[in-house]
């Protein structure tokens, strides 16, 4: 993995914790979770004018993501409604990137090298070291951590859905820029149905999460697609694990959740594990 490739996956980890941390601090999170994926779709509707449109090829993959990823965010919603981001975030994120690995093994015969295994096995490690605290914690709230699991193997779907999605569409940007107009509006009827049309009313300071929650999670997705076309998926998914760091640093100091030396150790770990796959 180049540096460069490094260097993109790292930004993107750190905008995705940024956003999901968003999601965590606000009151109604199901409602966050749409105005995020709302504020993508927005900012990637002008994109899509100038943008050349995905190869054909690629429109399957679209569709199924959009599918997939309604899904993703309603179990988002639902892990947080009931854990902190330090318990929730690294549950959901810690055990993707090892289904990830392994679906893209069974599916696209695609295999890390021996130091990208090591690496992916590092941050692997250290993300559910992360997570050891928190899954005792986690006791008190089964219900979202089931939706925390859960998603894990609904985050592993969508990253090799679409890092083959993405190969085909020939444009990282206009695959994503798509991708985000499709969850949303396949996501607005699932939340009128749910909630109906008093979640239309914009709430106060509800353009904070629509604008930079979007910014956040149209950028890192972006990225970490365009990162899928450069360095193999499962290499690229664990790198972007490293979002957990970056969330138990968001957690203790903006959330007070808390910060101790296992999560230290573990992040430790995890930059070990980053090492390795840049070396390999």
């Amino acid at each position: 993995m180049s540096t460069e490739v490094l260097a993109v996956v790292l930004l993107s980890a750190l905008l995705h914790a940024g956003w999901n941390a968003a999601v965590r601090a606000s009151g109604d999170k199901l409602l966050a979770s749409w105005q995020v994926a709302g504020g993508a779709a927005l900012l990637s509707l002008p994109l899509l004018v100038w943008l050349p449109l995905p190869a054909p090829a690629s429109w399957p993959w679209l569709l199924a993501s959009g599918l997939i990823h309604v899904l993703y965010f309603a179990l988002v919603a639902r892990a947080y409604q009931g854990a902190e981001l330090g318990l929730a975030y690294p549950l959901m994120r810690g055990t993707a990137p090892v289904l990830t690995a392994a679906t893209a093994a069974l599916w696209l015969y695609e295999t890390p090298t021996p130091l990208g295994a090591l690496g992916i096995g590092l941050i692997c490690t250290g993300v559910l070291a992360l997570a050891g605290r928190a899954w005792r914690q986690g006791l008190q709230h089964p219900g979202a951590t089931w939706a925390a699991l859960a998603n894990a193997a609904v985050i592993a779907l969508y990253t090799v859905v679409d890092g083959q999605g993405v190969r085909l569409a020939g444009h990282a940007l206009a695959y994503t820029a798509w991708l985000f107009t499709l969850t949303a509006i396949f996501m607005l009827p699932t939340l009128l149905w749910w909630r109906g049309r008093a979640t239309l009313r914009p709430a106060a300071g509800a353009w904070r999460v629509l604008l930079l929650g979007g910014a956040g999670t149209l950028g890192a997705y972006s990225l970490v697609l365009w990162a899928m076309t450069r360095a193999p998926i499962a290499s690229v998914a664990a790198l972007r694990e490293t979002s957990i760091v970056f969330a138990a640093l968001i957690g203790a100091l903006l959330l007070k959740e808390g910060l101790g030396r296992l999560r230290l150790a573990s992040a430790l770990l995890v930059c070990a594990g980053a090492v390795l796959l840049r070396l390999g």
